[in-house]
């Protein structure tokens, strides 16, 4: 009995999916919110138990970290192209998943970003390249209209870390601004290690905006908030994904005013929808006592988009399952509605509007 039960196991193919991100620096709380996202997917699928092609299968996370730096974000990829693994979700930042998105495509090894919002990810040409959020075009072009239509902004700062996310989303609000007949009266820059503002805010505080937006994430958007605070320039603030944390007030130091920011999570479901986002929140919160930061259910939901195309397709070879990945369409994850268009973009992606009242975030509305 001992034998036929050690050939069961040893029967078992082994299928390993690489995830990438930030599990150190300055946005670590993100990366491994985005990690507790993976591990719970493939938790869950080895639990179930998985059967593809006629074999069961257990999955192993390869987890890296990438820092959000490109340099250490490629060797990361490389690492895990090194060691095998049939497909990838990450990276995090448009930064890293942009250079590391080239050795997957060279290595032919699928690769799902939960979070990179930068357009060029999906418009290299690459075949292996996808993500399950809207991009920058949508993300800031929608916060630049509603900063103009909706807050009546009439001189808008712009500030943005020089990074591919950062800048990219601060030029998609620019442009935003710009169609709905809004006025940009300076814009800054600085960077993503950066903690004193004080010459930027002083510059923009006397051209006298009634917004300020940032590109960037939330471990600088805090202590800009509460350097602004400090200088007396108490306006809006606004900013994509990556400053609409629920960490957000804590890295302002209680600075934040109700209702003085609005930022947009690049995902968002409703209605009926709401439930399963619900409850991924809960089973989230039971597993790792902690609360979901930001991205992790597109993580949960990307790891079990590329499994059911590997079942599909009868096969863990991403040569075999690539192409069924590419027609995804109408997979219900706890995120909504999941499909790729043809250039490995969500479709119909949506975007939810928040703000922050007494410390917590809370949801304005659903934008597609």
């Amino acid at each position: 009995m001992a034998l036929s039960m050690g050939g069961a196991v040893m029967a078992q193919e082994v299928v390993r999916i690489g995830h990438v991100g930030p599990t150190s620096g300055a946005i670590a709380h993100l990366g491994k919110d985005n990690e507790m996202g993976a591990r719970m997917a493939i938790d869950e699928l080895n639990a179930k138990g998985v059967t593809i092609g006629g074999k069961k299968v257990r999955f192993e996370l390869l987890a890296e970290d990438d820092a959000g730096d490109p340099k250490q974000g490629t060797a990361a990829a490389q690492k895990l192209i090194d060691s095998k693994v049939v497909g990838v979700v990450g990276h995090l930042n448009s930064g890293t998943t942009i250079p590391a998105s080239k050795i997957y495509s060279d290595a032919g090894v699928p690769q799902i970003s939960p979070s990179a919002t930068n357009p060029k990810y999906t418009r290299q040409g690459f075949k292996t390249a996808f993500r399950v959020v809207a991009d920058d075009v949508h993300l800031g072009g929608t916060l630049g209209r509603y900063a103009v239509n909706e807050l009546k902004g009439k001189s808008i700062a712009v500030i943005d870390d020089r990074t591919a996310y950062g800048q990219g989303v601060a030029d998609e609000f620019e442009k935003g601004v710009k169609a709905s007949g809004g006025k940009i009266v300076a814009r800054e820059f600085t960077n993503d290690k950066a903690t004193d503002f004080t010459a930027i805010l002083t510059s923009i505080k006397a051209k006298k905006p009634d917004v300020v937006f940032y590109g960037g994430m939330d471990a600088v958007a805090g202590p800009m908030l509460r350097q602004m605070k400090q200088l007396g320039l108490n306006v809006k603030f606004m900013g994509g994904d990556g400053i609409c944390t629920g960490e957000l007030p804590k890295l302002a130091s209680g600075t934040l005013a109700d209702g003085q920011v609005v930022c947009a999570e690049a995902g968002g479901v409703e209605g009926a929808e709401k439930k399963a986002m619900e409850d991924f929140r809960v089973a989230f919160k039971k597993k790792f006592n902690t609360d979901v930061q930001l991205y992790a259910p597109y993580v949960y939901d990307a790891v079990n988009v590329m499994v059911a195309a590997m079942q599909k397709a009868g096969s863990t070879e991403p040569a075999k399952y690539l192409p069924v990945l590419a027609k995804t369409d109408g997979y219900k994850g706890v995120t909504g509605a999941i499909g790729f268009d043809e250039k490995g973009d969500i479709k119909n992606g949506a975007l939810t509007l928040f703000t922050f009242k007494g410390g917590k975030r809370e949801q304005i509305a659903v934008v597609r």
